[in-house]
């Protein structure tokens, strides 16, 4: 079984990644998972912390000379701006005498985090509950994504809405979102709506406001039969919109056709199977967005996460102090206008993770040869039916 297990707080010293259950033998590059640490960090409206620190991550066990081991794989990134907080966030000593943050954020953790927790400074839950936790989602993700270009499985995401701008790219074909993304700071891939995107962007950052948006993923080459229907917890859509929920900020998942399939007529929902001696069984239209019943089709994966605006505003909104009980405006912290853009790249890597996941399920093994033998000996038999 595929896992991983973070550690680390926003202004903490590093975050840490121990990911278990990796075959061995797979080849993984440094610069391919700092490159996708760098894609986590880019994207037009987000904050000065971006400019501050470049991600890189360390690896400090279970790969040798490149390859990995079998064993647990540990991934450290290190906080660029520790300097700055080494005494507020001290581990042994109380450190810098700071005021303890008491002003909770509506939409945030924060009052939520410390009656749980039972916490009078918030900052002892903001730490955690920070999306600087995705960069550990990233990293793992990039890992991810390496086993599964041994199996021709390919993950990408694009941006389709910010604010009130919806961009359509349902004509589109992958080559072309590919295409046309890559020039657009929103990571976009329609022209017109990049721009206008942009414009409100610049606008909410002005107001001292914050915008969302949905981003789409799209998954190619995952053979049929990953998941399954015989267990809640085994079908892959629901651990699909589980690792997607569990990013931060993330209000909402739907695959295919989503929540417009509610309001179709079946005829209009389903997709039509057809059979060829060449091609085997297929399908015209994909509108259950590659998975049926749990189990994925043959079909491209289709799914997409909404997510809501970011609770810091800078010009804050009414809040009530934790321990006066008075009537207050919230924390500000150190925040994004929009970071869609970015949520787009963890998205990839949640969606990377539970397919590699599912690939290993399906396929065992301890080394990548077997099982590459093991999926060779399947997709066989997968062509013959």
């Amino acid at each position: 079984m595929l896992r991983y297990l973070t550690a680390g707080e926003s202004h903490g010293k590093c975050l840490t990644v121990i990911l278990e259950g990796m075959i061995a033998g797979l080849e993984l590059s440094q610069d391919e998972l700092n490159q996708e640490l760098a894609r986590r960090q880019s994207g037009f409206g987000r904050g000065e912390r971006m400019r501050i620190e470049v991600d890189q991550v360390e690896v400090t066990s279970g790969v040798r000379h490149g390859k990995t081991l079998g064993s647990p794989i540990t991934l450290v990134i290190s906080n660029k701006d520790w300097e700055n907080w080494e005494k507020v966030m001290a581990v042994w000593s109380r450190g810098k005498q700071e005021e303890a943050v008491t002003r909770p954020r509506p939409g945030h953790a924060d009052l939520a985090g410390a009656i749980k927790y039972d916490q009078s400074d918030i900052r002892n839950v903001l730490e955690r509950a920070s999306a600087r936790e995705t960069a550990s989602k990233v990293a793992v993700g990039a890992v991810a994504k390496s086993l599964l270009r041994e199996f021709g499985i390919k993950v990408i995401s694009h941006v389709i809405q910010i604010g009130p701008v919806i961009a359509r790219t349902e004509d589109l074909s992958i080559e072309d979102i590919l295409r046309e993304k890559e020039g657009s700071p929103v990571s976009c891939a329609a022209g017109r709506a990049t721009k206008l995107m942009i414009s409100e962007i610049e606008r909410a950052g002005k107001a001292g406001d914050t915008l969302g948006g949905v981003f789409e993923m799209i998954a190619t080459g995952a053979p049929v039969g990953l998941g399954s229907f015989v267990h809640w917890d085994r079908k892959l859509d629901a651990r699909l919109a589980g690792a997607l929920m569990s990013i931060q900020a993330i209000k909402g998942v739907e695959i295919g056709l989503g929540f417009e399939a509610s309001r179709l007529p079946g005829s209009k929902v389903h997709d039509e199977i057809f059979y060829s001696p060449s091609s085997g069984f297929f399908r015209t239209t994909n509108r259950a967005g590659g998975l049926e019943g749990g189990v994925t089709n043959g079909e491209p994966l289709i799914i997409r996460a909404a997510m809501k605006p970011i609770s810091t505003l800078i010009k804050p909104l009414k809040s009530v102090d934790l321990i006066t009980k008075k009537p207050s405006l919230a924390t500000v912290e150190r925040s994004d206008v929009c970071a869609v853009p970015a949520a787009a790249v963890v998205g990839e890597a949640a969606v990377a993770f539970e397919l590699a996941s599912a690939m290993i399920e399906k396929f065992g093994g301890d080394s990548l040869r077997e099982m590459k033998r093991n999926y060779q000996s399947y997709m066989a038999y997968v062509k013959e039916r």
